[in-house]
């Protein structure tokens, strides 16, 4: 008797010592999972250098999906507007490069690290200069305010997915192709489009251009794409059009800025917009294309919004995934914008700007 009464004294004062492991263990745990947590965060932190690793990585998917306007005063134009809006931004010191896509399709694309492109589409249906810095400026704000970068770190499935890849290079890499997906989707939300919106006019009334522009052409676009799919081309995936032609109005209305600079980009810019109807697109169910209509073809599930772990791979070739995507875009109800062909020319056209060239060209916005 004596000694079972010891023996359960023993365990009555053992047990609050195994307790007590258990909690130690446990918090152990949580610091680890804490450490796990801040390391793939901190692996979603890039820096300039790196924002251009992945902006140049994502550049030449779109030029390869597109195609590229050989034509350097073009890109000298579009290169003049584009610098004068990026030098008025809060990262003027950015490489910042400008690129004309050879598509009749009316879109632009920023990737991170100052890569902004624009079709020669979308130049087609500008009419004035105020208007193309409308666009180009909505572009750049999308890069001021790293808004592509933001989107990897809010999402949960890309930070569980840093652990996937084996240095850091790699990553980046991987990285690249979840931003090009994001890009040529254009999945913004809505707090970052109004914020790129803001940037489309104030950047424009810095250089002295007429504030809303922006909504201007807004308005002829969505004329134009008011028998479309919802999804068809440049800001597809933006809030309600005649809200942000509204708020646009009011943000450029405390303005003083009044130019439009039309003559100027009639001689520049002798692209005429195609009839949406008459825009070629990636065929749908053509070869290595995804979303064929044959009966027998399983077909693919709409793609959600935003990024996903299943991107966070190693893709196929660029140009045979950016195809890929206009198909499957093509399948789901895209637009003849989003779906367009491209040129067969993916190379970037050398252009330059220097300070001289800068500072004559923003006398003739006045």
């Amino acid at each position: 008797m004596k000694k079972t009464v010891l023996v359960l004294a023993i365990l009555a004062i053992c047990s609050p010592a195994h307790a007590q492991l258990g909690g130690l263990g446990g918090a152990m745990k949580k610091v680890q999972q804490a450490q796990d947590t801040k390391k793939k965060i901190d692996d979603l932190n890039f820096t300039d250098d790196e924002e251009q690793t992945i902006g140049a990585d994502v550049s030449a998917k779109v030029r390869q999906r597109f195609g590229v306007v050989q034509d350097p005063a073009v890109h000298k134009y579009v290169t003049l507007v584009g610098t004068t809006l990026a030098k008025a931004s809060d990262r003027p010191d950015l490489p910042w490069t400008f690129i004309v896509l050879d598509t009749d399709g009316v879109n632009a694309f920023a990737s991170p690290g100052g890569f902004v492109h624009i079709t020669r589409g979308a130049l087609g249906l500008i009419r004035n200069e105020a208007e193309l810095a409308g666009v180009l400026g909505h572009e750049i704000g999308h890069v001021v305010r790293k808004h592509t970068i933001n989107a990897l770190r809010k999402n949960a499935a890309v930070k569980m997915g840093t652990s996937a890849a084996s240095d850091r290079s790699v990553f980046l890499s991987t990285v690249g192709n979840v931003v090009y997906d994001n890009v040529l989707e254009n999945a913004y939300d809505r707090g970052d489009e109004m914020d790129a919106d803001r940037l489309g006019v104030e950047l424009p009334q810095k250089a002295g251009y007429a504030g809303g522009a922006l909504g201007t052409f807004l308005q002829r676009l969505d004329d134009r794409n008011k028998d479309q799919a919802e999804k068809n081309g440049l800001f597809a995936s933006h809030p309600e059009t005649k809200e942000r032609i509204d708020k646009i109005a009011a943000l450029a209305a405390s303005g003083k800025t009044t130019a439009t600079v039309e003559g100027r980009y009639t001689t520049q810019i002798k692209y005429q917009p195609a009839p949406i109807t008459a825009i070629a697109v990636v065929a749908d169910g053509a070869s290595g294309l995804t979303g064929s209509s044959k009966p027998d073809d399983k077909k693919e599930e709409p793609k959600k919004k935003g990024f996903g772990l299943g991107s966070l791979k190693q893709t196929v070739a660029p140009e045979k995934q950016s195809t890929q995507v206009a198909a499957s875009g093509g399948a789901r109800g895209v637009g003849p914008d989003r779906a367009a062909k491209g040129g067969s020319n993916p190379n970037p056209v050398k252009t330059s700007v220097t300070a001289a060239e800068l500072a004559a060209f923003k006398l003739g916005i006045a």
